[in-house]
Protein backbone atom coordinates (compact mmCIF):
# COMPACT_ATOMS: atom_id res chain seq x y z
CA UNK A 1 0.00 0.00 0.00
CA UNK A 2 1.45 3.19 -0.89
CA UNK A 3 1.73 6.36 1.70
CA UNK A 4 -1.54 7.75 -0.32
CA UNK A 5 -3.75 4.74 -0.29
CA UNK A 6 -2.85 5.11 3.67
CA UNK A 7 -3.41 8.86 3.85
CA UNK A 8 -6.59 8.46 2.31
CA UNK A 9 -7.85 4.81 4.22
CA UNK A 10 -6.92 7.14 7.82
CA UNK A 11 -9.01 9.95 6.01
CA UNK A 12 -11.69 7.85 5.70
CA UNK A 13 -11.77 6.53 9.09
CA UNK A 14 -12.27 10.24 10.22
CA UNK A 15 -14.79 11.20 7.91
CA UNK A 16 -18.23 10.39 9.59
CA UNK A 17 -16.82 12.78 12.68
CA UNK A 18 -15.27 15.79 10.25
CA UNK A 19 -18.95 15.37 8.34
CA UNK A 20 -20.53 15.71 12.04
CA UNK A 21 -19.09 18.29 12.82
CA UNK A 22 -19.28 20.33 9.29
CA UNK A 23 -23.20 19.70 9.47
CA UNK A 24 -23.01 21.32 13.12
CA UNK A 25 -21.58 24.20 11.89
CA UNK A 26 -23.26 24.56 8.35
CA UNK A 27 -26.69 22.82 9.14
CA UNK A 28 -26.55 21.31 4.89
CA UNK A 29 -25.35 17.96 4.41
CA UNK A 30 -23.77 19.12 0.07
CA UNK A 31 -22.38 22.12 2.51
CA UNK A 32 -21.10 19.57 5.25
CA UNK A 33 -19.45 17.36 2.42
CA UNK A 34 -17.69 20.24 0.36
CA UNK A 35 -15.72 21.46 3.72
CA UNK A 36 -14.67 18.05 4.34
CA UNK A 37 -13.30 17.50 0.52
CA UNK A 38 -11.76 20.59 1.23
CA UNK A 39 -9.82 19.38 4.32
CA UNK A 40 -9.24 16.14 2.45
CA UNK A 41 -7.68 18.51 -0.49
CA UNK A 42 -5.76 20.30 1.87
CA UNK A 43 -4.01 17.36 3.53
CA UNK A 44 -3.38 15.89 0.10
CA UNK A 45 -1.21 19.31 -0.15
CA UNK A 46 0.59 19.01 3.14
CA UNK A 47 3.31 16.85 4.38
CA UNK A 48 1.39 14.12 6.20
CA UNK A 49 4.37 12.65 7.87
CA UNK A 50 4.60 16.23 10.09
CA UNK A 51 1.29 15.66 11.53
CA UNK A 52 1.09 14.69 14.89
CA UNK A 53 -2.79 14.24 15.45
CA UNK A 54 -4.08 13.75 12.84
CA UNK A 55 -7.95 13.58 13.95
CA UNK A 56 -6.91 17.11 15.60
CA UNK A 57 -5.55 18.48 12.66
CA UNK A 58 -8.75 17.51 9.90
CA UNK A 59 -11.35 18.79 12.97
CA UNK A 60 -9.15 22.16 13.29
CA UNK A 61 -8.99 22.21 9.27
CA UNK A 62 -13.11 21.23 9.06
CA UNK A 63 -13.47 23.96 11.55
CA UNK A 64 -11.47 26.64 9.72
CA UNK A 65 -13.44 25.93 6.17
CA UNK A 66 -17.21 26.20 8.22
CA UNK A 67 -16.06 29.20 9.62
CA UNK A 68 -14.83 30.47 6.25
CA UNK A 69 -18.05 29.39 4.58
CA UNK A 70 -20.17 31.03 7.66
CA UNK A 71 -18.08 34.11 7.37
CA UNK A 72 -18.56 34.49 3.06
CA UNK A 73 -22.70 33.81 4.31
CA UNK A 74 -23.11 36.56 6.02
CA UNK A 75 -20.55 38.74 3.98
CA UNK A 76 -22.33 38.47 0.72
CA UNK A 77 -25.24 39.88 2.12
CA UNK A 78 -27.74 38.00 0.28
CA UNK A 79 -31.00 37.53 1.12
CA UNK A 80 -32.53 33.60 0.48
CA UNK A 81 -36.12 33.44 -1.44
CA UNK A 82 -37.14 31.83 1.83
CA UNK A 83 -35.75 31.11 5.38
CA UNK A 84 -33.18 29.16 5.87
CA UNK A 85 -33.34 25.56 7.19
CA UNK A 86 -30.60 23.17 8.25
CA UNK A 87 -31.41 19.98 5.78
CA UNK A 88 -32.70 17.01 7.96
CA UNK A 89 -30.41 14.14 8.12
CA UNK A 90 -33.15 10.94 6.46
CA UNK A 91 -31.98 7.07 6.99
CA UNK A 92 -34.19 4.09 6.48
CA UNK A 93 -34.77 2.09 9.47
CA UNK A 94 -33.29 -0.89 8.77
CA UNK A 95 -30.21 1.54 6.85
CA UNK A 96 -26.79 -0.65 7.69
CA UNK A 97 -24.64 2.06 5.96
CA UNK A 98 -22.42 2.72 8.61
CA UNK A 99 -21.54 6.30 7.55
CA UNK A 100 -25.47 7.16 7.59
CA UNK A 101 -25.62 5.55 11.44
CA UNK A 102 -22.49 7.96 12.38
CA UNK A 103 -24.21 10.97 11.02
CA UNK A 104 -27.48 9.84 12.59
CA UNK A 105 -25.43 9.44 16.00
CA UNK A 106 -23.67 12.70 15.59
CA UNK A 107 -26.47 14.63 14.10
CA UNK A 108 -28.08 17.04 16.66
CA UNK A 109 -32.25 18.20 16.58
CA UNK A 110 -33.08 20.43 13.67
CA UNK A 111 -34.41 23.08 16.09
CA UNK A 112 -30.64 23.45 17.65
CA UNK A 113 -29.59 23.81 13.85
CA UNK A 114 -32.14 26.55 13.70
CA UNK A 115 -31.02 28.38 17.17
CA UNK A 116 -27.39 27.81 15.64
CA UNK A 117 -28.39 30.55 13.09
CA UNK A 118 -29.31 32.99 14.84
CA UNK A 119 -25.18 32.67 16.55
CA UNK A 120 -22.66 34.79 14.88
CA UNK A 121 -20.19 32.25 13.06
CA UNK A 122 -17.42 32.94 15.95
CA UNK A 123 -19.63 32.09 18.88
CA UNK A 124 -21.19 29.36 16.83
CA UNK A 125 -17.29 27.36 16.33
CA UNK A 126 -16.59 28.11 20.24
CA UNK A 127 -20.03 26.28 21.08
CA UNK A 128 -20.25 23.79 18.50
CA UNK A 129 -16.43 22.95 19.00
CA UNK A 130 -16.35 23.30 23.09
CA UNK A 131 -19.67 21.63 24.34
CA UNK A 132 -20.26 19.21 21.03
CA UNK A 133 -17.01 17.82 20.92
CA UNK A 134 -15.34 18.79 24.10
CA UNK A 135 -12.50 20.71 22.41
CA UNK A 136 -10.38 22.97 25.06
CA UNK A 137 -10.33 26.90 24.82
CA UNK A 138 -6.56 27.14 24.23
CA UNK A 139 -7.49 24.98 20.53
CA UNK A 140 -10.64 26.76 20.15
CA UNK A 141 -8.97 30.50 20.31
CA UNK A 142 -6.69 30.28 17.51
CA UNK A 143 -9.41 29.11 15.32
CA UNK A 144 -11.67 32.30 16.10
CA UNK A 145 -8.04 34.46 16.39
CA UNK A 146 -9.12 35.16 20.26
CA UNK A 147 -7.46 34.50 23.30
CA UNK A 148 -8.57 30.89 25.54
CA UNK A 149 -11.07 33.80 27.91
CA UNK A 150 -12.53 35.35 24.58
CA UNK A 151 -13.34 32.10 22.88
CA UNK A 152 -14.30 31.00 26.41
CA UNK A 153 -16.91 34.12 26.29
CA UNK A 154 -17.91 34.08 23.00
CA UNK A 155 -19.21 30.40 24.09
CA UNK A 156 -20.84 31.29 27.32
CA UNK A 157 -22.95 33.80 25.22
CA UNK A 158 -24.01 30.94 22.64
CA UNK A 159 -25.01 29.08 25.37
CA UNK A 160 -27.22 32.27 26.91
CA UNK A 161 -28.85 32.71 23.41
CA UNK A 162 -29.43 28.42 22.69
CA UNK A 163 -30.84 28.58 26.20
CA UNK A 164 -33.31 31.16 25.15
CA UNK A 165 -31.81 33.67 27.96
CA UNK A 166 -31.26 37.92 27.44
CA UNK A 167 -28.88 38.70 25.33
CA UNK A 168 -27.03 41.73 25.54
CA UNK A 169 -28.10 44.86 24.05
CA UNK A 170 -26.21 46.15 20.71
CA UNK A 171 -23.38 47.87 21.45
CA UNK A 172 -24.76 50.26 18.68
CA UNK A 173 -26.54 52.84 20.01
CA UNK A 174 -26.22 55.14 16.75
CA UNK A 175 -27.08 52.69 14.78
CA UNK A 176 -30.40 51.81 16.50
CA UNK A 177 -30.70 55.22 17.03
CA UNK A 178 -31.14 55.38 13.06
CA UNK A 179 -33.51 52.64 12.48
CA UNK A 180 -36.00 54.32 15.09
CA UNK A 181 -35.78 57.69 13.82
Amino acid sequence: MTPEDLLAVRFEHHRPHLKAVAYRMLGSLTEADDAVQEAWLRLARSPADAIDNLAGWLTTVVARVCLDMLRTRRSRGEQPLEDHLPDPVIIREDATDPEQRALLADSVGLALLVVLESLSPAERLAFVLHDMFGLPFQQIAPLVDRTPVAAKKLASRARQRVRGAAVSPDPDPAGRRRAVD
